[in-house]
């Protein structure tokens, strides 16, 4: 029905950059707010950053000042920049949108496989 893929992990070393994306696919009829989570071994998920479908954005304090969510609507697609990456940013980065698609009369949240991001120090 509908899929999500994130490419764009990777190894970098500490003060690095990555951009994620995440790809929605399948019969979209629009996407309403999207969120950047990640889960490191051990800890619970979190969330890192999330976009509405309008564009306004959320970050948590970790990550603030460093990350940039931002989405282009015609290639049903958001993006997180991440820049000056710590080794605390270690961690399988997954997204999260909520989607309606044409055959549905509301949203349902969609999760992607995740992509693994590694930051040596």
């Amino acid at each position: 029905q509908v899929q999500l893929v994130e490419s764009g992990g990777g190894l970098v070393q500490a003060g690095g950059s990555l951009r994620l994306a995440c790809a929605a696919s399948g019969s979209i009829f629009s996407i309403g707010v999207v969120g950047w989570y990640r889960q490191a071994p051990g800890n619970q998920r979190e969330l890192v950053a999330r976009i509405t479908s309008p564009g306004s954005t959320n970050y948590a304090d970790s990550v603030k000042g460093r990350f940039t969510i931002s989405r282009d609507n015609a290639k049903n697609t958001v993006y997180l920049q991440m820049n000056s990456l710590k080794p605390e940013d270690t961690a399988v980065y997954s997204c999260n949108a909520n989607v309606r698609t044409y055959y549905s009369g509301g949203y349902t949240d969609y999760w992607g496989q995740g992509t693994q991001v590694t930051v040596s120090s």
